[in-house]
């Protein structure tokens, strides 16, 4: 870390973080000197995007490219009416400017695909999905366990959520697990119905944003117990978290003791999200 510089305004709205023994100014600097890249600006990525830019990370990567909708304002809070029409990078850019002018914001209006996933994620210390299909998510994971590069996983469904962190750190002793050992494939298209035809609680994705968030706050301070090797599930209409220990699988194909990807060009990213055949 780099010579303590918070200026007057900086101890003034990171206050509450300075005075607090476990952040104090280093802490805080940490923040600032952090990048995480944002995949997706929905309902996830929005308070996500919200509350890492009112913590002070540095820099924020939104990667979307998805246009706001009407419908999208019940639960995708970074966006307004104004906004519908306008691509969602841009209206999450406004918003991040008008909270914290501290915070650097890179927009990246594409569709994460195994051609420029490395490009865009090797300019931030930190990914956090918060997208919406099976396909980016495989194509993170894959890529984050080869680049070791830490990862934050959230999900929703109608009023259910989960939550976990991979740290992807690889010492060759006991390795974490990565989403391959939870969820070895995805499902098949069409088994699985997205909330367009089956609603979502609007204030779900909130939830399980801001949880994402504290991880990527956490993983920054190197305070606390991360979620790595545990899966936070939420429920929000019985109002209860559980979590479920999650192992290292030793024959998963990209973390496991004999990987079979070693590039993310081995895997086709969609359907299954299984290792090509040829």
């Amino acid at each position: 870390m780099s010579e303590l510089r918070l200026d007057a305004t900086q101890l003034d709205r990171y206050s509450r973080h300075v005075i607090m023994d476990e952040i104090g100014p280093e802490g805080q600097q940490r923040l600032l000197e952090g990048s995480v890249l944002v995949v997706g600006a929905g309902g996830l990525g929005s308070p996500a995007i919200q509350y890492l830019a009112a913590a002070g990370i540095g820099r924020l990567g939104i990667v979307d490219d998805d246009v706001v909708e009407r419908s999208n304002l019940q639960r995708q809070i970074v966006h307004g009416d104004d906004d519908v029409g306008r691509p969602k990078v841009d209206s999450a850019a406004d918003y991040v400017a008008a909270l914290n002018p501290d915070v650097d914001v890179d927009t990246h209006e594409t569709r994460l695909s195994a051609d420029n996933v490395g490009e865009l994620v090797e300019k931030y210390d930190v990914v956090l999905d918060a997208s919406d299909n099976f396909g980016t998510r495989y194509l993170l994971n894959d890529h984050c366990v080869l680049t070791e590069t830490p990862l934050s996983h959230g999900a929703i469904y109608r009023f259910e959520g989960q939550v976990t962190t991979f740290t992807n750190e690889r010492d060759g002793d006991e390795n974490p697990p990565c989403y391959r050992c939870v969820f070895p494939e995805a499902p098949e298209p069409g088994t699985v119905p997205d909330c367009a035809t089956t609603g979502v609680l609007g204030v779900l994705p909130g939830t399980v944003g801001c949880i994402q968030a504290t991880e990527v706050v956490k993983y920054f301070l190197e305070k606390g117990d991360l979620l790595e090797g545990r899966l936070l599930m939420y429920d929000a209409m019985g109002m209860t978290f559980d979590t479920v220990d999650v192992l290292r699988n030793s024959e998963c194909p990209v973390c496991g003791d004999e990987p079979e990807i070693e590039s993310v060009e081995d895997v086709a990213y969609e359907g299954s999200c299984s290792i090509s055949a040829d």
